[in-house]
């Protein structure tokens, strides 16, 4: 079986206006960097379709949702957030981007699939239950997430965020959740300015949060991976894996200074991928996030992708 690759021309219609970092050019870079490497030869595409309203108030707060309905403007832009605008397409992109996670999940968990790349934007594991926020209107992962234990029945979740940034969204809707195990590295002292200790922010057992001082570059990266993360994971044995792929700790990308490589990217993909191969069949979901400068998102994605469909 091939894996999926789930994205909507949708996705590229959301503009927060010039000069914005989370552009359209994220999806066609990515989309360009696997085809010239012959990756999407080997992948299954779908459209993604729009999540429904009962889909993502299993993320969020039924208030959250017709808000964020309630404020699509049919012109111009419309400021949710200090950095987080809509445009007349935002409301259908965003749809599309938790709904690919949605679809991801029943081809991957159906048996249609044995993984999944999610290619959407905006991204979202900043938007907590009841806020959007940093560039993210609805949570993609946590509703795929939701997804998978409410109308599938599983009981161990695994959700893996090496973004650079804390998914404080994830957190504030999966913490205390006991079927879930979220595990994520980011860089101290970073938007959204949280979590710096690497406790979780409401204490909840089924967080491993690992803050990262500046520069810290591989080493300390895999080394977090290595002996916070993958003991977790083992003593969960998860039935599916979700990851929030974000890509912007490259040391490339100016948003943000772990001063990430290429490589990093393949190899915590190859240590997620063992772990899924032991435990839950390959099944493995992986939902885009961050990374703004686009050469190297696109090569990152390129080589994290290439480990998930089993091309390396």
């Amino acid at each position: 079986m091939l894996p999926a690759y789930i994205s909507h021309p949708d996705c590229l219609r959301h503009d927060m206006g010039e000069g914005h970092p989370e552009c359209p050019q994220r999806l066609t870079a990515i989309a360009d960097a696997l085809l010239a490497r012959g990756l999407l030869d080997y992948m299954l595409p779908y459209d993604a379709p729009l999540a429904t309203e009962a889909q993502l108030e299993r993320a969020h707060t039924a208030l959250h949702v017709r808000r964020m309905f309630d404020a699509a403007p049919a012109r111009g832009h419309v400021q949710v957030d200090p950095d987080t605008c809509m445009n007349p397409h935002t409301l259908p992109a965003a749809l599309r981007a938790a709904g690919a996670a949605v679809l991801a999940t029943d081809l991957v968990l159906g048996g249609q699939v044995p993984a999944a790349f999610c290619a959407v934007r905006p991204p979202g594991h900043h938007a907590e239950q009841d806020a959007a926020m940093g560039f993210c209107f609805f949570n993609n992962v946590a509703v795929g997430i939701r997804h998978a234990l409410d109308v599938h029945g599983l009981t161990r979740v695994a959700l893996v965020d090496f973004d650079v940034h804390h998914g404080n969204g994830s957190e504030d809707i999966l913490a205390g959740d006991e079927r879930v195990l979220m595990c994520s590295i980011f860089e101290t002292g970073l938007y959204p300015f949280n979590g710096a200790d690497g406790r979780s922010l409401k204490d909840a057992p089924n967080m491993v949060n690992v803050g990262l001082a500046p520069r810290s570059g591989s080493e300390a990266f895999r080394a977090a991976v290595t002996d916070h993360w993958l003991p977790a994971l083992e003593r969960l044995r998860p039935e599916l894996i979700y990851i929030s792929a974000g890509f912007d700790a490259h040391r490339e990308d100016d948003m943000a200074h772990l001063s990430l490589v290429d490589a990093d990217y393949a190899w915590v993909t190859r240590q997620l991928m063992d772990v899924a191969e032991r435990h839950c069949r390959g099944r493995v979901i992986s939902c885009l996030e961050g990374g703004y400068v686009l050469n190297p998102l696109a090569r990152s994605v390129a080589a994290h992708v290439k480990v998930l469909i089993g091309a390396d």
